[in-house]
């Protein structure tokens, strides 16, 4: 299943602070995906501490409603984080639009006796 409706999305981001230090990870959940799989989230530089410049951010596949997708796979990154690279700009509304995905997840694993 690729992104069911329902799904969620974390967005992790590292920064620099004003100094050039990288700050500690800080993560965005996305609002569910729609029926298509898609969602939005976002960051604006008042969720940042003053002068922090964001230097890398990943998406994760984060929660699926579904039973049968319960577990992510890293198709497409989404256990590893698919990296936020390349972006188009809606300018009247000033802000940067990144796509990722699809991301792909399966049902539980299931044991088997004696470990095979």
């Amino acid at each position: 299943m690729v992104e069911p409706h329902g799904a969620v999305v974390r967005i992790t981001c590292l920064a620099e602070d004003e100094q050039g230090y990288e700050t500690a990870p800080f993560s965005k959940l996305s609002g569910a995906t729609d029926a298509k799989g898609y969602f939005f989230a976002t960051l604006s530089p008042s969720q940042l501490e003053d002068k922090w410049k964001l230097t890398e951010c990943k998406a994760f596949l984060d929660y699926s409603p579904l039973e049968s997708c319960k577990v992510p796979t890293d198709v497409n990154h989404g256990i590893t984080g698919l990296l936020l690279s390349s972006y188009r700009t809606l300018r009247a509304k000033n802000i940067e639009l990144y796509s990722v995905g699809p991301f792909f997840c399966t049902s539980e694993t299931k044991s088997v006796p004696n470990g095979y």
